[in-house]
């Protein structure tokens, strides 16, 4: 995924020079979750140098990876340190070569955090999400279709490689109400100058407000790259697995109990649920087992190796002389292993059977319910890159072949495909760094989804400090639709007619203005063969072609010399006959406090506010993990306002957050009660205290 990053260049990050705390306890103590095995320390000698020349020698080929950022935001130093309270961290994704720094600003919660804040999500942290802004499924291919609890997954797009001078790791813990916690743990270290490691965990386990919804996510990863010493080979590796698990109670049965004066209803489990009775509920965090809900989980297994043809060249600095490679043609396999399996489990579904009975169109409901997809994919791509410029390598041409091999197990179900996929890629940034190019494609010519089809093109470019940045995109897909909705599979469904490809043409723009520090985007998306949920357990597919129109605006305004206001602004509309509700309207603000009273302080403090318009929002389907379109009942909200403080001194960063405070209401006596709903009858918490910490080590 070709991104250009502009956010790096107008927003105002604090520029610092980190020095993490040296750390006396072993680092595997930290990640004894994660099972980190030692490895022998980095090389301290391993210079700054050496690392821009292996990213640029290693890096090149790909379908069109992240464009790194780096600058303003990292943890770099202006001048190398090798004592022991420096370190230099860098990373990169797997199909760029460009490195980049770890972003260090304190004023936007989000990105820290899975759950971002233009998602709609059920009420607790780790439940299904949907977007407010229109993005439609872009890509070809296979889909099992499955994607309501994909924000909380690791993949393979943002796996980040790293390079580091000493051993270096993040600790993240978070804890909210309603004994909510989140930890994330990263640690990587360079074995040798030419071998690196990174081993990252995740858990969210969050017991809810409401009766059965709690979350329990864990996602693990381990990726390696290794260079031999003469530059010519390179190795990547990603072992990745994701365990999600989010129990389902069918939203509340009446919306009434929300303000009601019935005291017991005060604490928001005591509410009647469509699903899950008391009988096995808990909000014990310990209690991790599924009852009633969704459990997906996916394992992945990834190696890619390349071989360089070329010339060596090498750069003398202070007396050093640092030999590396300039490949011209560069030979490249990538094998990639996935195993999913999506499932759905209610073992006290008769005491929801008039549920059952009456969403899903169940004649008998048993006392236990199972429905399950388990999906194995093995796909083998071979690619050859040619580099125009051995010196630039992010110019190059890229081609190559993928063979995919697809089987499924779902009892009495099963099936095999296969798919070719051929694909091609031009990829050009130049070395004035003005311009950024791309232009990929790819074709399905034979297997299940011939016919499948992706091309793109993206330009980026810079006009100048008196004007800003520029990106222009274009995108065009005609994919089959996701399995889930187009073959016959365990899961109660009803369709009346057999599905056409889909097709999705976008339109991207946005430009950057200098002058005033904002970004302003464009986004047109023409649709045709539109396929989605109609109620818990229908689908239908919306045959003529509708336009769908967003543009947007991200400004910073300076108040004073210490309060900011950071708008976010969205504009949103269908035209023609389209499936879709979404409100046409979308902001984010905050207005906070930011300065830096002391040397190694930083702080941001104030009120965020969250605001969309009216509009029906689409029902929930537990069984599925689908959210459907409905016309029956308009959503309106009260302002979403959170008060939070976040700091940072030195490596030690922490976000303190007061969220919902718009659910204050006097009726019935003062408490925090006056819920919005984020989809009929799936209501949002009462107030929210959170306190989340990030501190960096040195081991």
């Amino acid at each position: 995924m070709f991104q250009a990053r502009l956010m790096n260049l107008h927003s105002n990050r604090n520029i610092f020079q980190v020095q993490p705390i040296r750390c006396k306890i072993p680092f595997f103590v930290l990640l004894l979750v994660s099972c980190i095995f030692l490895t022998k320390n980095s090389h301290a000698q391993m210079q700054g140098l050496m690392n821009r020349v292996t990213g640029a020698a290693n890096g090149g080929g790909g379908g069109g990876g992240r464009s790194g950022g780096g600058g303003s935001d990292s943890l770099q130093f202006e001048k190398r340190k090798f004592s022991d309270d420096s370190v230099n961290v860098r990373f990169r994704y797997l199909d760029t070569a460009r490195f980049s720094g770890f972003d260090s600003t304190i004023d936007d919660y989000f990105k820290r955090v899975p759950l971002k804040a233009d998602l709609i999500y059920l009420g607790n942290n780790g439940t299904a999400t949907r977007p407010i802004l229109f993005s439609p499924l872009r890509g070809p291919g296979w889909d099992a279709g499955f994607h309501a609890l994909d924000v909380y997954s690791f993949n393979i797009a943002e796996t980040k490689f790293m390079n580091t001078t000493k051993p270096y790791t993040q600790l993240g813990f978070l804890v909210g109400s309603k004994a909510e916690q989140n930890l994330d743990v990263v640690h990587t270290q360079n074995a040798t100058p030419d071998l690196n490691f990174v081993i990252h965990y995740r858990l969210i386990n969050a017991p809810g407000a409401f009766n059965s919804q709690n979350t329990n996510h864990n996602n693990i990863r381990f990726n390696s790259d290794f260079s031999s010493k003469n530059k010519r080979y390179h190795a990547f590796l990603i072992l990745m697995s994701n365990a999600l698990q989010s129990s389902e109670n069918g939203g509340i049965t009446d919306e009434k109990f929300l303000v009601n004066p019935n005291g017991a209803y005060n604490d928001r489990f005591n509410i009647p649920t469509n699903l899950a009775s008391a009988l096995y509920t808990t909000r014990n965090f310990f209690n991790v087992k599924l009852y009633t809900g969704n459990r997906y989980t996916d394992k992945q297994i990834l190696l890619r190796q390349q071989y360089d043809f070329g010339k060596k060249d090498s750069i003398v600095t202070d007396s050093t002389v640092v030999k590396y490679f300039l490949p011209r043609i560069r030979f490249e396999h990538t094998i990639h292993q996935l195993n999913y399996n999506y499932k759905y489990l209610d073992i006290q579904a008769d005491d929801a059977s008039t549920f059952y009975k009456n969403n899903y169109g169940l004649a008998a409901v048993p006392n236990e319910i199972s429905y399950s997809q388990q999906w194995k994919l093995l796909k083998n791509d071979f690619s050859i890159i040619q580099f125009p410029d051995p010196k630039n390598p992010l110019q190059f041409f890229k081609a190559g072949l993928t063979y995919i091999n697809l089987s499924s197990d779902t009892g009495s179900l099963n099936n095999s495909f296969i798919n070719l996929v051929a694909h091609g890629e031009y990829r050009n940034r130049t070395k004035n760094k003005k311009w950024d190019m791309l232009l990929s494609g790819e074709l399905y010519p034979a297997g299940r989804d011939a016919g499948n089809y992706m091309a793109q093109a993206k330009l980026q470019t810079d006009l100048g400090k008196k004007v800003g940045f520029f990106e222009l995109g274009f995108k065009n897909i005609n994919r089959s639709p996701s399995y889930l909705y187009t073959y016959k599979n365990i899961f109660p469904l009803v369709k009346k007619t057999d599905f056409n490809d889909e097709n999705v043409t976008s339109i991207d723009a946005s430009l950057f203005f200098q002058p005033i520090k904002a970004r302003l985007t464009f986004n047109y998306f023409l649709v045709s063969n539109y396929t989605y949920f109609t109620d818990f357990n229908k689908i239908a597919q919306s045959s003529p072609i509708f336009n769908f129109v967003r543009i947007g605006i991200e400004k910073e305004f300076s108040l004073s010399k210490h309060w900011k206001w950071r708008v976010e602004a969205y504009l949103q509309s269908v035209a023609g006959s389209a499936p879709i509700h979404l409100p046409w309207f979308y902001t984010r603000n905050r207005i906070a406090y930011e300065a830096n009273p002391f040397r190694n302080l930083f702080i941001a403090t104030g009120l965020e506010v969250r605001y969309y318009t009216n509009y029906y929002a689409d029902g929930y389907s537990p069984v599925h993990g689908q959210f459907f379109y409905q016309s029956k009942q308009k959503i309106s909200i009260l302002p979403e306002a959170t008060g939070y403080m976040n700091f940072r001194i030195r490596s030690f960063t922490a976000f303190i957050r007061v969220e919902n405070l718009n659910t204050a209401t006097t009726q019935y006596g003062f408490g925090f009660k006056n819920s919005n709903l984020a989809a009929p009858l799936y209501a949002m918490p009462g107030m929210v205290f959170r306190l989340g910490v990030f501190w960096n080590f040195v081991n």
